[in-house]
């Protein structure tokens, strides 16, 4: 069922504003990240070995930090981090194993080592498994217990259905408030920055406000310990950093802002660039929505969507599609529009409960045709998802 609505006043219009994102060290966000590799490199396995993919889930991943020792000038992990994947998945088809723990430690490994500076996984991971291959209510014996490839299912499968009951939302286009938040932390973590300020961390959280036109951004910015030699140190490269925080406000036209990096006088010092050195944990869907921002004033679902099975779990699906079928109704012409997708466990991928549509593009008809394109376009976003990686945080 498709139906269209008029839309309430756009975002960007209203006189109070509040955003947040949560960079890609952020422990939480580590743990999007690893969640969705490790569902990437297990279907990936599959498909080469079996030529399908078995079923499963890793969205439960849980990060315990790790423990520090820190000071101006050096920085030393003194425990590692421990991540414990909670979950489903086969762990055999027929007689063949599949290496549940080198595929998904290989997974972590790699996100840690690329959202950090120095980690190493061999020294400082050690990773806990909390997989079960159950049979649940209503479920064949075959789903977590293949008995030969044959009941494994392969890419762009027909006839697919839902997973789950879930309720998706997207929207577009960001706000000028959603723009800057989302791009303070891109730069702060791009690799131009990074290069000009290797001394930077990667756990920037960036919170961001706007009364009228006035708009106001928090950054926390962490330092690595061994390239900050002092207090004056840390204070001038806090201060470079703020810098070009505020040429880039003013390069997006923004006027009136306020930047305060590291509110706390106290220097930020980790060990490779996250609080998750010195102990913090990260558990998957407290972070970033989809669209790489929390956005309490905005229709937003709470649905943790990585590490989820890319084939069948619409919570995945069609979180994703929601925000890819809003920007291009809003390329249909008018202010804002906003998705919202509901469906029942067991309705066709293709086929959703309800799907509503709101903006005020004037053409429904092509809003229509949109919709049906993008619903039938579920399994070439799966192998998206598997072939190219999609980012959900």
């Amino acid at each position: 069922m498709l139906s269209v609505e008029r839309p309430l006043r756009a975002a960007g219009e209203r006189s109070y504003e509040v955003v947040e994102r949560k960079g890609v060290g952020h422990p939480d966000t580590m743990c999007d990240a690893m969640a969705e590799r490790m569902s990437q490199r297990y279907s990936q396995y599959c498909l080469e070995n079996f030529g399908g993919v078995a079923h499963h889930w890793f969205d439960k991943v849980v990060l315990y930090g790790g423990g520090a020792d820190v000071d101006f000038g050096r920085g030393e992990l003194t425990a590692p981090y421990r991540v414990t994947v909670y979950g489903k998945a086969a762990s055999h088809v027929g007689d063949t194993e599949i290496p549940l723990r080198e595929i998904l430690f290989a997974a972590a490994g790699e996100v840690l080592t690329e959202v950090t500076t120095g980690f190493v996984p061999a020294e400082h991971l050690r990773l806990e498994l909390g997989l079960v291959d159950h049979r649940g209510p209503s479920r064949s014996s075959a789903r977590y217990a293949p008995r030969d490839s044959g009941d494994l299912i392969p890419l762009r499968s027909a006839g697919l259905i839902s997973n789950d009951t879930n309720i998706l939302h997207g929207y577009a286009p960001l706000s000028r408030l959603e723009n800057a938040v989302l791009g303070i932390e891109r730069l702060v973590n791009g690799p131009e920055f990074k290069l000009r300020h290797p001394e930077t961390g990667w756990d920037v959280k960036v919170v961001g406000s706007r009364r009228a036109e006035k708009f106001r951004l928090v950054v926390n910015l962490p330092f690595l310990a061994g390239l900050i030699g002092s207090v004056e140190e840390y204070r001038h490269h806090r201060d470079l950093a703020t810098e070009e925080i505020e040429k880039f406000l003013a390069s997006s036209g923004i006027a009136d802002f306020d930047v305060l990096v590291n509110a706390n006088d106290k220097a930020y010092l980790t060990v490779f660039g996250s609080v998750a050195d010195s102990g913090d944990v990260g558990v998957v869907g407290r972070g970033n929505r989809v669209n790489g921002l929390i956005t309490p004033m905005r229709p937003m679902s709470i649905e943790a969507s990585a590490g989820k099975n890319p084939l069948d779990h619409t919570g995945k699906i069609y979180n994703v599609l929601a925000m890819r079928l809003a920007e291009r109704v809003h390329e249909l012409g008018g202010d804002e529009s906003q998705v919202h997708i509901i469906t029942s466990k067991g309705a066709p991928l293709t086929d959703p409960d309800e799907v509503i549509v709101t903006t005020d593009a004037p053409d429904t008809s092509a809003i229509e045709a949109l919709v049906g394109e993008t619903l039938a376009g579920t399994a070439d976003l799966t192998a998206e998802f598997i072939e190219k990686g999609v980012v959900l945080w």
